[in-house]
């Protein structure tokens, strides 16, 4: 058994992405593996299917259903905003420790990879006092950090992966997810990056329209996580 972390540098900079195409790798390689999104905000059950739950129950090859939805992401918000923020406009507040409980529970049941996907940036206000990064660190699993290649991504990427190493988090791979809009090209971005994080396993991912179009791409970055 294995778990890791999924966060990124931001929202929609390609979490989903990342993990909907791990898990695809590893059940096309025949291997046991399961997802887990805790806290979403921004879910309209109207548009399910195409929720960052439903790509990964998608990748799982599960239904989208009610009970699919509370087993993968049993705290799921309207509101477009921070958990916490998303959580007080319908009356309600994230309890932080039962999150992790469960997070924890979860990795005690997987019988093979276990992916936990964060919500949001590395900084993101679950409540009003803990952060996505007070979360990583109570379950002190191995990374995988997304970031994008956009103009302004090496400041905003060095920043976070500054945060992780003052809490003594530990980085299986830091993914750069074309954002499809980069001033310079993706490798140029990337070699700038290993410079300043040399110890650091860096990944690239062109952009496609499709996960399954990447499957050479995501066998390559499981290669190098594991």
């Amino acid at each position: 058994m294995s778990a890791y972390f999924v966060t990124a540098t931001g929202t929609d900079i390609g979490k989903t992405f990342v993990t909907a195409g791990l898990i695809r790798h590893l059940r096309n390689a025949g291997e046991e593996v399961d997802a887990f999104k805790p806290v979403v905000s921004g879910f309209d059950i109207a548009t399910a299917a195409l929720s960052d739950p439903g790509v990964l129950l998608g990748a799982l090859d599960e239904a989208v259903t009610p009970e699919s939805l509370d087993r993968l992401s049993p705290w799921r918000f309207a509101a477009p905003l921070s958990p916490d923020m998303a959580a007080a406009r319908e009356g309600k507040s994230l309890d932080f420790d039962a999150i992790v409980s469960t997070c924890k529970k979860r990795i005690a049941q997987s019988e093979g990879t276990l992916f936990i996907e964060g919500v949001g940036g590395v900084m993101v206000p679950l409540d009003e006092t803990h952060t996505v990064l007070d979360w990583m660190k109570a379950l002190d699993l191995p990374l995988i950090v997304v970031t994008g290649s956009y103009l302004g991504t090496i400041s905003h990427t060095l920043t976070a992966m500054e945060c992780l190493s003052r809490k003594g988090l530990v980085v299986k791979a830091l993914v750069i997810n074309d954002s499809g809009d980069g001033a310079v090209p993706m490798e140029e971005t990337k070699a700038a990056l290993a410079r300043f994080l040399p110890d650091v396993t860096l990944a690239a991912l062109p952009r496609v329209k499709r996960p399954t179009d990447a499957a050479d791409n995501f066998a390559a970055l499981w290669r190098a996580i594991g």
